[in-house]
């Protein structure tokens, strides 16, 4: 494993944990072991559907009031809504 390799997996962390105003790019998409009511691979194609492909920038627009949920992601020009359960499956990175 390479310096840079290492380095780039410990400064991803899951999107669901980033605050309005976190601007990165998708490192990668793991839906295995969240507790999601879909099976990983179905959260996985829908993430990769609605534009999380890796390399692309992704920033949080805004949050709920409650709990702080859903977030509004812009990713490709567009504004995604998640709920922070499914954005915990995209890895991000600054």
């Amino acid at each position: 494993m390479s310096a840079q390799t290492t380095e780039t997996e410990t400064d991803a962390f899951p999107l669901g944990m980033a605050a309005r105003g976190f601007r990165g790019i998708v490192h990668r998409i793991d839906a295995e072991g969240h507790a999601l009511s879909l099976q990983p691979e179905e959260i996985e194609r829908r993430l990769i559907e609605l534009g999380f492909l890796e390399g692309v920038e992704i920033a949080i627009l805004h949050e709920g009031f409650f709990g702080r949920d859903p977030i509004a992601v812009r990713v490709n020009g567009a504004t995604v809504a998640l709920r922070r359960r499914e954005a915990m499956a995209i890895i991000a990175r600054r």
